[in-house]
């Protein structure tokens, strides 16, 4: 019997996983109530079908911005198959959206590399109970999206998501940080030199990424405030991660923005918007 998925938002990833499944024949639809053109394209492109209501489906997957994961989940109340919510939220909040659906089987979820679009790039990693996490893993085996499951409850798919994110996209903040540091005492071309020299393949040493961080540094903020809740519930300073987040927040204005520079970037950082 084929498996029915519903998919609650397709966004550039929750898109590219649709894909994934409906690549490999299997149902997957999403609602297109209150979307934009461009949600619809995207749903299109992936092969999703449109419907009123998830009520049938016997998985739903949530790939959302952080900030939307537990009205995303309170959006279903009621449904009664397994839910997996695949946000970059805290233990805690994954934990709260096993209480919200206590009548589905929820997982936990975290999906770390980009979009799948090629073998070899992207994972999620699930826990929560082993007859989710199973069907999950039956889901998408042999896909671009390769399923690694954890063992153990809801929150720890999240935990390593997060401690994941917490360096690799604090790198970005840094390495903006010190260019927009450098580039206002004039010494920026030196410290692009220098970096590229000794430092080749970091966000400071290919400042290119930060430009690709600044578009989509509006879903890091709430990210960002995800992680420092789960650090001050480990007992360790949310500081660092809320500073980050203030930073990715002066980058709003280049929201999904092609056409913005590392010069935007770096001179959104000095002056940061009213």
């Amino acid at each position: 019997m084929t498996t029915t998925v519903g998919l609650l938002h397709p966004g550039a990833m929750g898109a590219a996983v649709g894909a994934v499944l409906t690549a490999r024949g299997i149902p997957a639809s999403w609602l297109p109530a209150g979307r934009g053109p461009a949600t619809r394209r995207r749903a299109e492109d992936a092969g999703l079908t449109e419907a009123e209501d998830l009520a049938g489906c016997d998985v739903i997957l949530s790939i959302c911005p952080p900030a939307a994961a537990l009205d995303v989940a309170r959006s279903v109340a009621g449904f009664t198959g397994v839910y997996l919510d695949a946000n970059a939220i805290s233990p805690e909040h994954a934990k709260e959206i096993e209480r919200i659906l206590d009548g589905a089987t929820v997982a936990d979820g975290g999906i770390v590399g980009p979009p799948p679009r090629k073998t070899g790039t992207t994972r999620l990693y699930l826990s929560g109970p082993d007859t989710a996490v199973a069907q999950l893993e039956s889901l998408f085996a042999g896909t671009h999206l390769r399923p690694v499951a954890l063992g153990g409850a809801v929150g720890r798919a999240s935990a390593l998501k997060l401690a994941f994110a917490a360096y690799n996209k604090l790198t970005f903040a840094l390495a903006a940080q010190s260019h927009a540091l450098a580039e206002r005492h004039g010494v920026g071309g030196e410290l692009r030199e220098l970096a590229a020299d000794v430092l080749p393949h970091t966000p400071l040493g290919a400042p290119g990424g930060i430009t690709s961080a600044g578009r989509r540094a509006w879903r890091w903020e709430g990210e960002m405030a995800e992680i420092a809740e789960a650090c001050a519930d480990a007992g360790l300073s949310p500081a660092l991660v809320a500073a980050a987040g203030e930073l990715f927040g002066r980058w709003r204005e280049h929201r999904d923005d092609d056409g913005a520079t590392l010069d935007d970037l770096l001179q959104a950082l000095v002056t940061p918007p009213e």
